[in-house]
């Protein structure tokens, strides 16, 4: 399998997820985009993996190669290449089907529930979890659910978590592949750090990285592999059709 990782900042690795596509021996290209605004063709790839980033998806005007971006996922999903999207990634999915992205009422920030659908909780992927998953939440844009999509699960204040389209393109608005060590350098950019202040408090900074190093990250990071490694099977089969 040679998967692209479309990473939008040098700190939004792919984290827990990177450890399962090495273990399955997968060959990955990450294209920081941020950095060389340019794209690979899609069409080079079995898969493809999408990061977070502090820009939204409609920063087009600033950020000309959102544009761009957004029509390789679409083209590629289009053609049924397995997608799997985080954060950001996911309201790029979404716009890239033509789904709205907008800003929520207020950022949501913390170590916070996950409430899976009827359709999650039988869905491939995230089925195997538990009906609540704990996850680490820091983002302020949301997006309408693209037509024909699958929700699959949400929270009280962002009622869009996760969505399926078609059988192998997912995206996750919440991170659980995040390391304590990847938190601490998100809280020293500016667009998350003001998201953090607004919500909870800079205070809050030393909890969250607190849980992401007890129990309750180490449950996370099992559910991230849990989750993509189920992914990861879902492609490898979809690539052997």
């Amino acid at each position: 399998m040679r998967a692209l990782v479309l990473q939008h900042i040098a700190c939004e690795p792919p984290g827990a997820f990177a450890e399962v596509m090495r273990e399955r021996r997968w060959a990955t290209v990450t294209c920081e985009i941020d950095e060389t605004g340019r794209l690979p063709h899609w069409d080079d790839f079995d898969a493809i993996v999408a990061m977070g980033g502090p820009m939204s998806a409609n920063d087009e005007h600033a950020l000309p190669w959102l544009a761009a971006e957004k029509r390789l996922i679409g083209d590629a999903v289009s053609s049924g290449v397995p997608y799997f999207g985080t954060c950001l990634g996911v309201q790029l999915l979404a716009a890239s089907l033509g789904a709205q992205v907008y800003a929520g009422a207020s950022p949501e920030v913390g170590i916070l529930p996950v409430e899976l659908t009827d359709e999650g909780r039988v869905d491939p992927v995230l089925g195997s979890l538990d009906g609540q998953i704990l996850t680490l939440q820091w983002h302020g844009d949301t997006f309408d659910l693209p037509v024909d999509a699958v929700l699959l699960a949400g929270s009280d204040a962002y009622p869009h978590q996760a969505f399926r389209f078609g059988p192998v393109a997912y995206g996750i608005q919440f991170h659980i592949e995040v390391s304590a060590e990847m938190a601490e350098q998100w809280a020293r950019v500016p667009e998350y750090a003001e998201a953090l202040e607004q919500t909870v408090g800079a205070h809050a900074l030393d909890e969250m990285i607190a849980a992401l190093r007890d129990e309750r990250g180490t449950r996370m990071q099992a559910h991230a592999r849990e989750l993509f490694g189920r992914w990861c099977t879902l492609a490898e089969d979809a690539a052997r059709e």
